[in-house]
């Protein structure tokens, strides 16, 4: 039987959930106890620990990848911003897109931002890429405890390009 080609969301989300593994409870870690990256300072209501795959895949495409419009991005951007909408936050992730492309950083995939990208070459999705290290960068800056982390955010980047500019 042949293998059937994964799609934009299988892409992404299984390189989200392989970057942000099972349950942890890291003291250095400003969401806490977390999940499959679902933490309980974003998500206080939920039973972190207990939480199923399948949950943590509901949440991520209900609060992540829909926000984001990655259906209407073209597969190696859908990837791209979400998973760093996952790991720094829808709103900075929508943001740094739009600052990439010399938009006004606005929060808000609307038209303008959909043409950019749809419109982009490879160079733009590595800008951004340097963008996303540098918002990693300015974290540090601002709070030396999440200079624990700094290999940790850098391998996730260097992970990333490497699936999204495969072949």
């Amino acid at each position: 039987m042949e293998k059937k080609p994964m799609g934009k969301w299988d892409t992404a989300i299984a390189f989200v959930l392989e970057m942000e593994g099972g349950y942890t409870l890291d003291p250095n870690d400003p969401g806490g106890e977390t999940n499959f990256g679902i933490s309980k300072k974003a998500y206080p209501d939920l039973d972190i620990k207990n939480l199923t795959v399948d949950q943590a895949k509901d949440i991520y495409h209900r609060d992540y990848w829909m926000p984001c419009r990655c259906d209407n991005l073209p597969a190696p951007w859908a990837t791209a911003l979400f998973d760093m909408a996952v790991n720094q936050g829808t709103d900075r992730a929508i943001k740094t897109l739009q600052e990439t492309f010399g938009l006004t950083p606005d929060g808000i995939i609307g038209p303008a931002t959909l043409a950019a990208v749809n419109g982009a070459d490879d160079r733009k999705l590595k800008l951004f890429l340097a963008r996303r290290l540098t918002v990693y960068a300015r974290l540090m800056a601002a709070n030396q405890t999440l200079l624990v982390f700094s290999r940790n955010w850098c391998f996730r980047v260097i992970s990333l390009a490497e699936i999204l500019f495969k072949g």
